[in-house]
């Protein structure tokens, strides 16, 4: 099948996009051991996702994702190659859990590797925010998606590294030209009624300070900040820092083992509604309430199983 709309594709090596090791280490510390019984115990009771297919036909016949145990709220997710219709090699395989947070997005460009059996998505939300995340469902999808389409999607991610923000810290900026770009950006996104104009940039640099205090340094709290920085190197996108409200609470067992699931603000522009995005951390670490602002490292995912009804 030869998709002539797919969207902009970016072919990478191989190893840029690792071999999961760090990820299976957030659910043990034996992945060696542990990850070939969990792949066992996901072909004992499997799930074959469908993504965007409507049928068998649609998928890649060179390829299965399989899913399991299915009844297990954190499932183990391997990327099967297959000749013949027979299974050949497993390509790669990655832990993963469901999330109820949707948001709408066209899919901008794609950042795949050279065996093509996983990818990171650049997620346009709206003209102002991109999210990179890893398509857990790349395998099923990727003969499917199309430039200048909207789809739901679920965000989720593995959090590391979690930490409280402080009620006392908070950044001054000095720099005349940071002063400027602030100033101005806000002055003109409140005459846009919250929206950046096509020329943006060319407004931020022909505005003026109205008065001596838009000179003045920029003093901006962290403590309810919400912010979320990708990953700068090309094929991790996906591992990214954020800092977020959290808004819910809740747990989950996996082999055993009890996670903490919190639900937290990723992005939240003022007088917008915020983007949500559910995350598992392991309980070795620091345990946070609803209402306090945490920070630290995401590995973000996206599930697309249909395209938006509304856009």
């Amino acid at each position: 099948m030869n998709n002539q709309n797919r969207p902009e594709t970016i072919v990478v090596e191989d190893q840029n996009f690792g071999s999961h090791v760090e990820h299976w280490n957030f659910l043990t510390p034996t992945p060696a051991t542990d990850v070939p019984k969990w792949l066992g115990l996901a072909l004992d009771l499997p799930v074959m996702p469908m993504g965007l297919c409507q049928q068998e036909c649609d998928m890649d016949e060179h390829i299965w994702l399989i899913q399991g145990p299915q009844s297990s709220k954190i499932q183990i997710s391997q990327v099967i190659e297959v000749e013949n219709n027979k299974p050949k090699s497993v390509k790669t395989a990655f832990p993963i859990f469901e999330s109820p947070y949707k948001i709408q997005a066209h899919i901008d460009r794609i950042i795949t590797c050279q065996s093509n059996t996983q990818a990171v998505l650049r997620l346009q939300l709206d003209a102002n925010n991109i999210v990179y995340a890893f398509d857990s469902l790349y395998s099923v999808n990727h003969l499917h998606y199309q430039k200048d389409q909207h789809y739901d999607v679920y965000l989720n991610a593995w959090a590391y590294a979690l930490e409280a923000v402080e009620e006392h810290e908070q950044l001054v900026v000095d720099d005349p030209a940071s002063i400027k770009h602030h100033r101005a950006l806000n002055d003109i996104l409140a005459a846009n009624d919250g929206i950046a104009p096509p020329d943006l940039q060319a407004q931020i640099d022909a505005w003026q300070p109205k008065s001596e205090q838009d000179l003045e340094p920029v003093t901006e709290k962290f403590k309810k900040m919400v912010a979320y920085l990708y990953g700068e190197t090309l094929g991790q996108e996906d591992e990214a820092w954020f800092q977020g409200h959290i808004v819910g609470k809740s747990s989950l067992d996996f082999m055993q083992k009890n996670y903490t699931i919190y639900d937290v603000t990723l992005i939240h522009e003022e007088n917008q509604p915020a983007i949500l995005i559910r995350i598992v951390t392991a309980n070795d670490q620091k345990d946070f309430e609803i209402g306090q602002y945490v920070r630290g490292n995401l590995w973000i995912q996206a599930n697309i199983y249909a395209t938006s009804k509304t856009q």
